[in-house]
């Protein structure tokens, strides 16, 4: 019998700049430079970023600092 799984939830773009608190210029900018989150381009241009990788991508920063 299969289990059904929720897929890992994926944030937007403004809901990760809402959570750090920045502007969105500033997360492309990162993005640009591959020093943000890992992100997923949808077919229709725009970008999900998985909780998970998120966090990661947090403690991450946290470490280097």
């Amino acid at each position: 019998m299969a289990v059904a799984t929720r897929p890992a939830q994926k944030l937007t773009v403004d809901e990760v700049c809402a959570e750090l608190q920045i502007a969105r210029s500033t997360f492309y900018d990162w993005r640009q430079k591959g020093r943000g989150p890992r992100c997923i381009r949808l077919p229709n241009g725009s970008l999900r970023i998985r909780r998970v990788d998120f966090e990661n991508w947090l403690m991450e920063c946290e470490d280097a600092a």
